[in-house]
């Protein structure tokens, strides 16, 4: 979908964005501000029923300019029908806003909430063992991420370089680093990898997701493609754990959705600012 995006400068045309894994969350709310600003969005979601409930939902506050398509990321005949769809009915794209996402982790959320663990715990990555214990303008692009894809948070320093060099950082190296990262979780040898502890198969997720906005803001200079952090946002993904709510987890995603015309590309924002990667 990303190739369907328009670049060059059209102010006070009509822009349209895609929003994945829209039907609540920081994904509905992320749906709810850009429709505010004027953009038609098309909001997305697994389950057809929870998205066009969502969809009226919005509809019923006035915002009539969101339309629901169905979308699962993971399936390569529903991205073809949703690309279709925007084809057809807009003929390009001008924001992709990719929030669909899982932690990788299944979880007794009671168990976890009798836990109480407090966000800083959570934060710090402390958290690790108590957790595991438990089972047309240029276009737009964004990547929600999270903090636990930071490079700092990367124990092995051979791995946390090979992901911080732009230069060499290609689709190849980061298929054969996820190849790695698969053949370590098998052999219980993540320790001895270098991975992350805490959340590993979300974390590595995130960390390449930010290692591939890079390549892609790279291959793509007429664009702005930047992932960003919204914050400990309490949403289903964290077992409603996080302190910040949904709106303003949003504001980092949209903020990213409705740069101006040479705003920053290629970047990671911790909610609404630029950050280290």
């Amino acid at each position: 979908m990303a190739a369907m995006a328009t670049n060059g400068n059209n102010s006070g045309v009509e822009k349209y964005a895609v929003v994945t894994g829209a039907n609540k969350g920081i994904g509905l709310e992320t749906v709810r501000q850009i429709a505010s600003k004027g953009v038609t969005v098309v909001l997305t979601a697994r389950d057809e029923k929870r998205g066009t409930d969502a969809t009226s939902m919005l509809h019923n506050t006035g915002l009539t300019n969101v339309v629901f398509h169905q979308l699962d990321v993971l399936d390569p005949v529903s991205i073809e029908s949703l690309a279709k769809f925007i084809k057809d009915r807009f003929g390009r794209l001008d924001i992709l806003v990719n929030n669909a996402g899982a932690s990788g982790v299944v979880v007794d959320e009671e168990r976890l909430k009798a836990l109480n663990i407090d966000p800083e715990t959570w934060l710090s990555g402390k958290a690790v063992n108590m957790v595991q214990q438990l089972s047309p303008s240029g276009a737009r692009i964004v990547n929600v991420s999270s903090l636990r894809g930071e490079l700092c948070r990367i124990r092995g320093d051979d791995l946390r370089n090979e992901l911080e060099d732009l230069e060499t950082l290609n689709e190849e190296k980061l298929d054969s680093i996820l190849k790695r990262f698969l053949k370590d979780l098998k052999e219980n040898t993540l320790e001895s990898g270098g991975w992350s502890l805490m959340l590993p198969a979300y974390s590595i997720s995130k960390a390449t997701l930010n290692a591939y906005t890079r390549v892609l803001a790279k291959r793509h200079p007429g664009m702005l493609i930047n992932c960003v952090h919204p914050g400990y946002v309490n949403t289903d993904i964290n077992w409603h754990t996080g302190p910040m709510p949904v709106e303003e987890g949003a504001r980092g995603p949209v903020k990213c959705a409705l740069l101006p015309d040479g705003g920053p590309s290629g970047c990671y924002f911790d909610q609404t600012e630029v950050a280290s990667f």
